[in-house]
């Protein structure tokens, strides 16, 4: 009898978990990548050091997400420690750094790629770079060999399919998002960017502040919590991980607060600002523990009849209101909120209008910050599509 042959479109780390599920089962496994590598964006994301998941503890790491229900079961299963004993198993030792992120020893992520990959392939894992899927219909690949001088439009079908095709990030690493169009509309939630820098106009006073950083602040929206840490002044607004923690509520409340000097209380600072002696504005500040980005910052966004009214200037500071002006662009962003909706598919991930076809990884609709969590919900998932897969394989046999 002959193998039952499994499809796998996209070799990012969704995909390359679905196909270690099913390698360890006699399938013939087929690895459609359009680059001409695997994990481009996988590899990207770990050139400043591979933050791979975090130390967190479940009940708080969980609620990272913005699908908590959904992924719960799968994230529990598939947790940092689980991810950090699969890394052991493959050679890379791992670190919990002092933020409680997780890191390879080496902090690259080469070195982990490449003994995955050795791994699926000498399992029997067939890779095809450079092949460009254009559809699917019924498990019914359609892809375009581009490596050819004159490339040829091909089909197959296959037994099972899996599709790890990523969102719409990054795009010029592979996600494209060109597999929307194999779905119907209504199994898609718009994708939006995330992780991502927000955009506010500035005025000419403020260009010599362009890549300094807000140092020690704390920040919010109406709807979420306090964030702790630095910001990062951009041409186009503001950028940071402190951003990209708000950015799910921003993009609904559009309005940052700042507290400029969290270590102080707005009476204290009243007491540093209510000098009687002749000096000058950016004298008191300084001395208020203001440095010269926050004192431009204030220069720019409070009105001028305020800065010398301490009680006013107090509440300013503890409580910078900026009303923010949009998102930049898709293409920029580190991740995408949207995808495959999760009442379109099945508890293992099988496409409810398509029997055999499973999806996972970036393509799915949920939404999580930067610091390890994105890459823990696209190995779990993968492993997850990967094992229904087997289960739809098995009981079609």
């Amino acid at each position: 009898m002959s193998k039952k042959s499994v499809a796998i479109v996209g070799a990012g780390p969704a995909g390359l978990m679905a196909a270690e599920v099913l390698s360890q089962y006699n399938y013939d496994i087929h690895v459609f990548e359009q680059m001409p590598s695997a994990a481009r964006k996988f590899l990207m994301a770990g050139k400043t050091g591979l933050n791979i998941s975090h130390a967190e503890e479940l009940s708080q790491f969980i609620h990272r997400y913005d699908q908590v229900e959904w992924l719960k079961p799968w994230i529990t299963q598939f947790d940092a420690q689980w991810i950090r004993a699969w890394m052991d198993d493959l050679g890379v030792t791992s670190y919990v750094g002092s933020s409680g992120r997780i890191f390879p020893l080496e902090m690259k992520a080469a070195p982990l790629l490449r003994a995955w990959l050795k791994r699926l392939s000498n399992t029997g894992v067939q890779f095809h770079y450079r092949h460009k899927c254009t559809g699917i219909e019924q498990k019914k690949l359609t892809y375009i060999d581009t490596s050819l001088n004159q490339p040829i439009e091909s089909e197959k079908l296959f037994d099972a399919v899996v599709l790890a095709c990523g969102a719409v990030s990054w795009p010029k690493l592979g996600s494209d998002g060109q597999w929307q169009t194999w779905l119907q509309q209504h199994e898609l939630q718009p994708f939006v960017a995330s992780n991502v820098g927000v955009e506010f106009s500035w005025s000419k006073y403020m260009k010599p502040i362009f890549g300094q950083p807000l140092k020690r602040i704390q920040a919010w929206t109406s709807s979420q919590h306090k964030v702790d840490g630095d910001i990062v002044i951009t041409h186009y607004g503001f950028e940071s991980g402190v951003i990209y923690r708000l950015n799910r509520t921003l993009r609904t409340s559009k309005v940052l607060f700042l507290d400029l000097l969290p270590h102080l209380s707005e009476d204290e600072l009243v007491r540093k600002l209510n000098h009687t002696k002749k000096q000058s504005l950016s004298n008191i500040w300084r001395k208020a523990g203001l440095d010269q980005v926050k004192i431009a910052l204030l220069r720019e966004i409070v009105e001028k009849e305020l800065w010398k009214q301490p009680e006013k200037m107090a509440s300013q500071i503890k409580n910078l209101c900026i009303s923010i002006e949009g998102f930049r662009p898709i293409e920029e962003a580190i991740s995408c909120a949207g995808g495959v909706k999760d009442n379109v598919l099945s508890p293992m991930l099988e496409l409810n209008s398509q029997s055999g076809i499973f999806c996972c990884g970036e393509m799915l609709d949920w939404d999580a910050p930067t610091g390890g969590y994105l890459l823990t919900a696209c190995f779990a998932t993968g492993r997850i599509a990967g094992e229904g897969a087997h289960l739809f394989l098995c009981k079609n046999n």
